[in-house]
């Protein structure tokens, strides 16, 4: 359940020494470029051996540099303008993956499970709630076309990242440096926007996983008590939200995430087995597809694109791990690494989505695991797995928005005892922020829709293509290109959805769930 983060980004954002700089520019001639124009294989027998970088599926305690946008303690990241030395022009031969040091690189394998991890998270469980407001056969299309859409925004991250690479003359860029980036080598009006247009991405992606705490909370309170419930007593909500409070900023007391990769692991152990005893009551005694609605009204299709929005938001996974892959060519393409597990990720929520409708039809709660039945030991189980990976994942999820919040408040503390006791109190501040947040609207598909809405939808629907518009502007982009017009169609389709899709969710938390 590490969702978006996992062993991502591997402090790809360390700059290369000059000597270093030196050694690889005698070596370019014998290498092959990457996504440009020539369609040559890559020559996969470059030197990753002068700067080793930490292994993606070994070193979960770099996981959020490069999806926060900015460095780790201890680390760098490249400014997006001061990629080359001042006053010399960018090399037009440049290519980033050969300038990429991986000391142990992940395979083809090592990123598909990554990517299935990152992108299947608490969202799924949520998708028949998502058919509820759409209808079996809306929600089934619908989905799909999410997914087409979604991925093919991953599509243009990843190209645009190449790009821009090779003009700022880096070996990789995160989220919001490749934003900056496209906005600072772009057309001139958009050059003294380039740094506001990062700290959005930032803010957005603070949001989104400050958004992700919220729902774990409601998700694992609610569990746990429909558990109690049917073994000794039914306590408000609000109870076991304020018991789950001081363990969960325990757990985020911890600095070092390497201490939670087993965790993290013993937790997508539990995940898998617990969705996969979710199908096992969802397949059992199915009704007619006539029993549900095939479509439903109209005013609830924003509450379905902010809940299946907030389940495909994986966006922010894509770049670290093409950036750790030991033959990153492979992973765009046809049947690349990112098509075959987007296919596999869309195929997961459309079935969930689908049966899980079709079996509880109208009734069923904002997680599937709410529906199965209170009495069947097993199914109680279930709810135990389930609550307790969303508890084992909380700090992963945890660590984006503190790693954007820190650096900031660290400055100001100039004392190491001071800076001690100063993360201490920012970690237990942001846990108190989620908790609230959480026990003001703990209904728990009002508050994946509203995330997925607001910012899921900012991050994986408007951002990718305005890059691409930003980014190619001066190479082809003209009045009359299908490119352009595809994107803005894209832009457009993420702004309706964020404005409905906010309107609509902050509109059935005020109604309490029954708009």
């Amino acid at each position: 359940m590490s969702s978006r983060l996992f062993y991502g980004s591997c402090n790809v954002e360390n700059t290369l020494s000059s000597a270093v700089q030196g050694k690889m520019g005698k070596k370019k001639e014998e290498r092959q470029p990457l996504l440009v124009s020539s369609n040559e294989p890559l020559n996969d027998t470059y030197d990753r051996s002068v700067i080793p970088r930490p292994d993606l599926r070994h070193s979960p305690d770099n996981v959020v540099v490069h999806l926060a946008g900015g460095p780790m303690e201890g680390g760098s990241t490249p400014d997006a303008g001061q990629g080359h030395p001042p006053g010399k022009p960018p090399k037009p031969d440049f290519d980033p993956v050969l300038n990429r040091n991986l000391e142990h690189p992940t395979s083809n394998l090592d990123t598909m499970i990554h990517l299935l991890k990152g992108n299947i998270g608490s969202g799924i469980l949520a998708m028949p709630d998502a058919f509820s407001n759409a209808g079996l056969v809306v929600g089934t299309i619908g989905t799909l076309v999410m997914g087409l859409i979604c991925t093919h925004c991953m599509h243009i991250l990843v190209k645009c990242a190449h790009e821009l690479c090779r003009r700022t003359q880096v070996p990789a860029l995160g989220f919001s440096e490749v934003v900056e980036a496209a906005f600072a080598t772009g057309p001139s009006r958009t050059r003294h926007v380039s740094h506001i247009a990062k700290i959005l991405v930032n803010i957005f992606l603070c949001i989104t996983q400050l958004g992700f705490c919220c729902v774990y909370f409601v998700f694992v309170a609610a569990n746990i008590r429909d558990v109690v419930a049917h073994f000794w007593v039914d306590l408000d909500l609000q109870v076991y939200l304020g018991l789950l409070l001081v363990p969960m900023i325990v757990l985020n007391w911890v600095k070092n995430l390497k201490y939670l990769a087993p965790v993290s692991m013993f937790a997508s152990i539990l995940t898998i087995t617990g969705l996969g005893i979710t199908f096992f009551y969802m397949l059992q005694g199915l009704p007619r597809t006539s029993s549900v609605h095939a479509f439903a009204p109209w005013h609830k299709l924003p509450l379905f694109f902010g809940t299946a929005i907030y389940a495909f938001e994986g966006i922010g996974v894509v770049l670290p791990l093409e950036n750790n892959m030991e033959t990153p060519q492979d992973f765009s393409g046809l049947t690349g690494v990112l098509n075959t597990g987007m296919v596999i990720v869309a195929a997961l929520y459309t079935s969930v989505g689908f049966f899980g409708y079709l079996k509880y039809g109208d009734k069923v709660a904002g997680s599937i695991t709410l529906n199965l039945p209170s009495g069947d030991l097993l199914a109680q189980s279930v709810r135990v797995m389930m609550g307790l990976a969303i508890f084992l994942s909380y700090g992963l999820q945890f660590y984006v928005p503190f790693n954007i919040v820190w650096p900031l408040i660290k400055n100001q503390l100039h004392t190491e005892k001071a800076q001690l006791y100063g993360e201490y109190a920012v970690r237990t501040a942001i846990v108190i922020f989620t908790f609230i947040l959480a026990a003001l609207i703990p209904d728990l598909g009002a508050v994946i829709s509203l995330v997925g809405a607001v910012s899921s939808s900012a991050l994986a629907l408007i951002f990718p293509p305005l890059i691409e518009i930003i980014t190619f502007w001066k190479v082809g982009l003209g009045r009359y290109n299908w490119v352009l017009w595809k994107d803005l169609a894209i832009v457009m389709f993420g702004l309706l959805g964020f404005g409905f899709g906010s309107y609509a969710s902050i509109e059935n938390i005020l109604n309490g769930g029954k708009s």
